[in-house]
């Protein structure tokens, strides 16, 4: 697996998936694009969301991708996530069943249980994602299905830009980042018993490029994916 090391151009000061989180958390709303996932989830064919009874949404953060899930037609959705203060973001919204404290591939929720996992946003600041399609696996009843979205390793790698924020104004901070190729994600899926149902990829156009001018020069390259991971 590539390092991020390998590509990284900022060099900015780096702490944990945790740190990092608990300190976002009273601004990440304000700063993160939703055009990072919500528009790819919004242009999945693949998965009826308004037939999933009961969705787990591992990494959920302030709780905007559980939102988007009930808006769709989920019933009920748990969320899991590293960071309290991401959760309290969460639990403000009113949409989630149950809220806990937990790492997306050690979730400690019942198995079978689900018809939906997803994880948005979160796979860059895993180690490895073999226990990741694991838990997805455990989680899920038969015929399941788990969306990942994620930060495009393509782009980390062309522009060594690491997941990061600003706790104070031209001071930014990154959250540890990992480069994950999308074959890393095809062999942990396939031997965790997961079939590839849908993928899809965006990459930075002109709707982007109206919103972050100074994206311009990275016109074209892609910036986000998802994946459709479907149980036999």
């Amino acid at each position: 697996m590539p390092k991020f090391a390998s590509f990284d151009t900022r060099g900015y000061p780096t702490v944990s998936p945790r740190d990092g989180y608990e300190r976002w958390a009273p601004t990440y709303e304000a700063t993160i694009k939703p055009d990072m996932d919500t528009w790819l989830l919004d242009q999945l064919t693949s998965v009826r969301w308004s037939e999933m009874k009961r969705a787990a949404d591992l990494g959920c953060g302030t709780g905007r991708t559980g939102e988007w899930l009930v808006r769709r037609g989920v019933k009920s959705v748990d969320g899991v996530d590293l960071t309290p203060a991401m959760l309290e973001h969460a639990e403000r919204r009113g949409v989630f069943a149950s809220l806990r404290v937990a790492e997306a591939s050690a979730t400690g929720l019942p198995g079978a249980a689900y018809d939906l996992v997803t994880t948005v946003l979160v796979d860059e600041h895993l180690d490895e994602l073999d226990s990741l399609y694991r838990e997805s696996a455990r989680l899920t009843r038969a015929h399941g299905v788990h969306v990942v979205v994620g930060f495009h390793p393509f782009f980390m790698m062309k522009t060594g830009m690491p997941t990061h924020f600003e706790e104070l104004p031209g001071s930014p901070v990154a959250i540890a980042t990992h480069v994950h190729l999308f074959s890393d994600h095809v062999r942990g899926a396939l031997a965790a018993g997961w079939s590839l149902a849908e993928m899809r990829e965006q990459v930075v156009d002109e709707r982007w490029i109206a919103q972050k001018p100074s994206w311009a020069s990275q016109r074209d390259v892609p910036i986000s994916f998802a994946f459709v991971w479907r149980r036999p």
